[in-house]
């Protein structure tokens, strides 16, 4: 390759590995055409053996199967590509034993760092890697007492914001749409639901999992008992979409008769009927700001920030146009 591009072997190091010495962009340019005509592709495993770092990052999921969690893994992904650096991927399925067992496979596998994408409150699964010495950060909720930082959105300020809207249309009564238990984020914006409507007439709390079958039941008997709350809150996307379709299905008309407000802001929540009204999770700037914290140690060595600003997007659930 250095012959074909008319250098050096050691400028072609330079180029292939990003340093550490740089290359004039003329040079660079040629070592990449030449990289490319003969179809080389840079040898991780022997670049591991020489940096004693893989360049791997292991990525642990919640859910891959949730749309707000698929979203942030992309997100996630990105970022690290942009650095560099390769993702694997496991996905916990909501359970704390398999997330535990996924950190460990990755510390097994000798990853760089990880991130951990938890809902879980209990238990410090960033702990193990914490005790040999790799970088670990947690993305949308961290557990009480851990150590790794944690990047999270402003859940609270969220609510705020979904419960103000909706009085501006005119609602006094705001129900909520939890999950079974309060536990992690939905938790967090459940005690932040309850501060925003003390003092209104008979506040309803509602609670189902989190899945769009479960919201879409739960709407069909409430409105079969003349129970359907006129203003309603969702913490999560998934149960809001069960919510429309359990509207649809028994011909309450939305936003005349139900106005409703998610807390996730998934792309997809963009394109239901009618659009969702959300409170738009900032998942870039969460990815980005996780992949700083876990591959800079300047960063990590900052107070840690304010949680990002989820903001408001209004569309046609609420009542607005559009």
């Amino acid at each position: 390759m250095a012959r074909r591009a008319g250098t050096s072997t050691a400028v072609v190091s330079y180029v292939m590995n990003n340093g550490p010495r740089p290359v004039a962009a003329a040079t660079r340019e040629r070592v990449l055409a030449a990289a490319a005509e003969l179809g080389y592709r840079p040898n991780r495993i022997a670049r591991a053996l020489r940096s004693r770092t893989t360049g791997v990052v292991g990525l642990v999921l919640a859910d891959a199967s949730n749309p707000y969690f698929g979203a942030l893994a992309r997100h996630i992904e990105q970022a690290l590509e942009w650095r560099d650096r390769l993702t694997l991927v496991g996905n916990a399925g909501f359970s704390a034993e398999r997330q535990r067992h996924l950190v460990e496979r990755f510390l097994a596998a000798q990853v760089d760092g990880l991130v951990i994408v938890s809902p879980h409150t209990a238990g410090d699964a960033a702990a193990p890697a914490e005790a040999a010495g790799v970088p670990a950060v947690y993305v949308h909720n961290g557990p009480a007492g851990g150590h790794a930082p944690v990047v999270a959105a402003d859940n609270e300020g969220a609510v705020r914001a979904a419960v103000a809207h909706l009085r501006e249309h005119g609602h006094r009564s705001i129900a909520f749409l939890a999950g079974p238990h309060d536990d992690g984020p939905v938790g967090v914006r459940r005690e932040a639901w309850d501060a925003a409507v003390a003092g209104d007439p008979a506040p309803v709390l509602l609670r189902c999992s989190y899945s769009r079958g479960a919201a879409d039941a739960l709407t069909r008997r409430l409105v079969s008992e003349g129970a359907m709350p006129r203003a309603l809150v969702a913490a999560t996307d998934e149960q809001a979409i069960g919510v429309l379709s359990g509207a649809w299905a028994c011909g309450l008309p939305v936003p005349d008769r139900l106005a409703l407000i998610s807390l996730d802001g998934t792309p997809e929540s963009a394109y239901t009927a009618p659009a969702l009204t959300v409170t738009e999770q900032p998942l870039l700037a969460m990815a980005e700001h996780a992949v700083d914290l876990l591959l800079s140690p300047d960063a990590r060595a900052e107070p840690p920030a304010e949680a990002k600003v989820a903001a408001l997007v209004p569309r046609r659930s609420c009542g607005c146009g559009g």
